[in-house]
């Protein structure tokens, strides 16, 4: 045997029916959010209770749904991407806050969640290991096996990336001076690179996690993926900062009040050299090469 079970065929989905094959491996989503939702959310994610009745009207969908592999050099990782408003808030309500009705912040648009329980991995596993074994005429101890197979996280724990459509970080796009339709088709470039930055900084930089350092690299990352460089102004636009000020915008969401505006000038002083660190990258690079050049060169640029 393998001993590793690739997830659900690799292979990428388009369409309304992209939600309908997410909940053939994740069946919580045929949850609702909520009382006896939130109550067999346990079972399900848990045990590996199949759902009865697997319903997902509560769902829009839209023919602008996907869901893609993205590579990376910290391995594959399944972005989703929801066109509706309300499918986004409500993947993230069943799949990141275990079936719960809690209120989803209208500026989030995008999430991880690394660690998703894939039951049909466990499931195909165990097929293949009791046809094997009987094959054999052994007397199959799934017991014991399914021990071995769960000792490696790899094998039934999936990382998926949730995105959301829009302007990226709130930026309209007249701030931008681009046309509307091509600001949402650099936006999405940027938030998919952003947060699979993110992805692969926590897989191969996991004890050198810093929330604004991150939030900075995997900016750059984007902007370097849908513009081909890093403008420190617009770098300091998406964390709502104003030549070294702090005026509004997601550095909140990293800084309490009282360090925004030393945040503020830290970040104004750096971006210089983060752009010089994209400038340096050959011609043709990936933008996860950036993020890469970026983590070596922390100490010397952030400290």
């Amino acid at each position: 045997m393998s001993g590793m079970v690739i997830s659900a065929m690799e292979e990428n989905w388009f369409g309304a029916d992209v939600i309908r094959r997410l909940a053939e491996i994740y069946e919580q989503l045929y949850l609702r959010p909520g009382g006896e939702g939130a109550a067999a959310y346990v079972e399900v994610v848990r045990r590996g209770k199949h759902v009865r009745e697997k319903d997902l009207s509560h769902f829009i969908t839209s023919p602008q749904d996907s869901c893609v592999w993205e590579q990376t050099p910290a391995g594959q990782v399944r972005v989703i991407t929801l066109q509706q408003r309300a499918d986004f808030e409500l993947f993230l309500q069943i799949m990141a806050h275990r079936c719960e009705p809690v209120a989803i912040h209208p500026t989030q648009g995008a999430s991880i969640l690394d660690g998703v329980a894939n039951w049909r991995n466990i499931e195909t596993h165990r097929e293949e290991y009791i046809r094997e074994t009987v094959a054999k005429g052994e007397q199959p101890d799934w017991d014991a096996e399914f021990r071995r197979f769960i000792s490696d996280k790899r094998n039934y724990l999936d990382a998926l990336i949730i995105l959301s459509t829009g302007p990226y970080s709130g930026i309209p796009a007249a701030e931008m001076n681009l046309e509307e339709k091509a600001w949402l088709s650099l936006s999405y470039t940027i938030r998919k690179s952003h947060e699979c930055t993110h992805f692969l900084c926590r897989r191969l930089y996991r004890e050198k996690i810093d929330p604004i350092w991150d939030e900075l690299v995997a900016d750059a990352v984007g902007l370097y993926a849908a513009f081909g460089s890093c403008d420190p102004n617009t770098a300091e636009l998406f964390l709502g900062i104003r030549n070294g000020v702090y005026r509004d915008g997601r550095l909140q969401i990293y800084a309490g009040p009282e360090e925004r505006e030393a945040l503020a000038r830290r970040i104004h002083a750096v971006l210089p050299e983060i752009r010089k660190a994209c400038a340096e990258l050959p011609e043709g690079s990936s933008p996860y090469e950036l993020a890469i050049r970026m983590e070596e060169k922390k100490e010397s640029i952030w400290g």
